[in-house]
């Protein structure tokens, strides 16, 4: 059951893209120009540290070994737990989705500089957010190129990382379900570009 949340006026732009893609490089470049970003793994981050919202719900659903002695929640045991028991996943996404929606809900409520962009890793895996949306981006590289990031960023095994890519919406889903595409197959200058080009034509869609 999705809280359902209400459009702001401003335009509201949607990011997506598989691991290893380039997430966060492209918001973080579309935040310097001035867009007001909304990213729900960093909202899922601060419900889950020591002293988060949803720390309480779950310590009770999955015991003390779900915590770390910080009492921050112990991503690796809870990441190995999901992968194997897809009901424990489901009873994680239960605590944190409501929590997630209810701070997105928030930040739209104070509105945005230029236009909003709320980022969501599993945009087509989870669904749900689509009716926020006017433009949905895809940060878009070969699967090769996302294995070969991830292991260099998290120093994860290559099976490790095969497996999530495995767990995530296909490439060509999320291609049909964009409306704009950045190719991130190049280096930083090259992706700027991109990005920069697409910011001016979010502005002037903004301004409509």
């Amino acid at each position: 059951m999705h809280i359902a949340l209400n459009k702001p006026k401003q335009l509201v732009v949607g990011l997506t893209g598989g691991i290893g893609s380039g997430k966060t490089a492209v918001s973080s470049r579309l935040q310097t120009l001035g867009a007001t970003i909304i990213d729900t793994d960093e909202i899922a981050h601060s419900l889950t540290k020591t002293g988060g919202l949803a720390i309480p719900d779950i310590q009770k659903a999955f015991g003390r070994e779900a915590l770390l002695p910080d009492g921050s929640m112990n991503r690796d045991h809870m990441r190995a737990l999901v992968f194997k028991e897809p009901d424990k996943r489901i009873a994680l996404e239960k605590i944190l989705h409501p929590k997630i929606r209810q701070l997105v809900q928030q930040q739209l409520d104070t509105g945005a500089t230029l236009y909003f962009v709320l980022v969501v890793p599993l945009l087509f895996e989870k669904g749900g957010w689509g009716e926020l949306m006017d433009e949905i981006i895809v940060v878009d590289c070969p699967v090769e190129q996302q294995v070969q990031r991830v292991i260099q960023r998290n120093g994860w095994p290559e099976t490790q990382v095969r497996a999530v890519i495995q767990n995530q919406a296909t490439r060509k889903k999320r291609l049909a379900g964009a409306t704009e595409v950045i190719e991130n197959n190049g280096g930083l200058a090259e992706l700027i570009k991109k990005i920069d080009f697409l910011h001016q034509k979010l502005i002037k869609k903004a301004q409509k």
